[in-house]
C-alpha cells in the first residue's frame, strides 16, 4: 500500500484551495492523510494522478469531498446529551424567548437534524423553532433533505431513542419504503439546508443554540480557534454551543468567553461578546 508524505499532502491541499477555495490546509494531517489514502485506493490513483484529476476535472472535487468528509453518524447519538438538551438547555433558552434559532453546523446526512425535530415535536415547540442545517458537501445535503435512511440503521437509532427516553417509538415517525426508513417530511418544515464551509464561510446569522459535534476533532489548533471565533460571533449572548464528547474548547483563544454548562456532554454557554 502506498504512503504519502507531508509534502504531498500540502500539494493536494494547495491545489484544492487555489482551484476550488476549499481550505483543508489546517485540517489535522493524520486524519486527512488517512482519508486521502483511502481515496487513492478507491480511485486507483497515485498522488500525481490525484492532483491531475483535481486540476483537470472540476466535477471530481465533489467525489473527492464525498469521500473526504466524515459522514458516519446516527440518530440520538450520545442519548445523555439529548436528555440534557430537553431537560436543561432548551428550557434555559425558553426562559428568555419562546421562539428561537438552532444551527446544525456540519449536519452530514441529517440524522442529528431529524433527532432534533423529533425532540422539539415531543416538547410541543416544534413550530416555534427555526433550524439551519449546513454542510460543506452538496451531495450530503441532498441526502439530509431526503431524511431517508437504511432500515438496518434503525435498530441502533431505536436503541438510542429508547435511552433518550422519547415518548413514542421511532417507527411512529417514518414509513418503510424499499428497505429504507423515510421520515415524515413535516419534521423538517422549519429546517433550511444550506451549503456552508466552516473554514472559509462567513458568519451569516445569530443563533440561540449551535451544534457542531464531532467535526472540530478533524481540525488542527489554528483552525479550531478560527471556527470557535465564528461560532462565538454567531451566538446571541447566553446562547449555547454543543461539541462532540471527545472535543474540548479548553485550548482555544475564545474559551474564556464561554462557561461550561455540562462538562460530560460538552455543552457551553457564551457569556461575553
Amino acid at each position: 500500500m502506498q504512503d504519502i508524505d507531508i509534502a504531498d499532502l500540502k500539494r493536494i491541499t494547495e491545489v484544492i484551495f487555489q482551484k476550488y477555495r476549499y481550505d483543508f490546509r489546517n485540517y489535522a494531517m493524520s486524519s486527512f492523510k488517512r482519508r486521502v489514502l483511502r481515496i487513492l485506493e478507491l480511485k486507483k490513483l497515485n498522488v500525481d494522478g490525484l492532483i491531475k484529476k483535481l486540476t483537470d476535472n472540476p466535477g471530481f472535487i465533489y467525489e473527492f469531498l464525498d469521500e473526504l468528509t466524515v459522514n458516519v453518524t446516527e440518530m440520538f447519538r450520545d442519548p445523555g446529551f439529548w436528555r440534557i438538551l430537553r431537560e436543561e438547555i432548551i428550557p434555559g433558552i425558553m426562559l428568555n424567548h419562546k421562539q428561537f434559532k438552532i444551527w446544525h453546523a456540519g449536519c452530514s446526512s441529517g440524522e442529528e437534524v431529524v433527532s432534533m425535530a423529533i425532540l422539539l415535536k415531543e416538547m410541543g415547540i416544534h413550530q416555534d423553532v427555526t433550524i439551519i442545517a449546513s454542510d460543506l458537501d452538496t451531495n450530503i445535503i441532498e441526502r439530509a433533505k431526503a431524511a431517508t435512511y437504511s432500515l438496518k440503521s434503525m435498530e441502533l437509532n431505536e436503541k438510542n431513542y429508547i435511552r433518550f427516553q422519547g415518548t413514542k417509538s421511532l417507527k411512529d415517525y417514518y414509513k418503510e419504503e424499499n428497505g429504507n426508513a423515510a421520515f415524515d417530511k413535516n419534521l423538517l418544515m422549519n429546517v433550511s439546508f444550506r451549503k456552508h464551509d466552516l473554514v472559509m464561510g462567513e458568519v451569516f446569522n445569530k443563533f440561540d443554540l449551535i451544534l457542531c459535534r464531532n467535526v472540530m476533532i478533524y481540525f488542527n489548533q489554528t483552525l479550531q480557534n478560527e471556527v470557535l471565533k465564528k461560532f462565538h460571533e454567531s451566538l446571541f449572548r447566553y446562547g449555547y454551543l454543543a461539541i462532540g464528547s471527545k472535543e474540548s474548547l479548553i485550548w482555544c483563544d475564545y474559551a474564556s468567553r464561554f462557561i461550561v454548562v455540562n462538562n460530560e456532554e460538552k455543552v457551553y454557554k457564551k457569556i461575553k461578546d
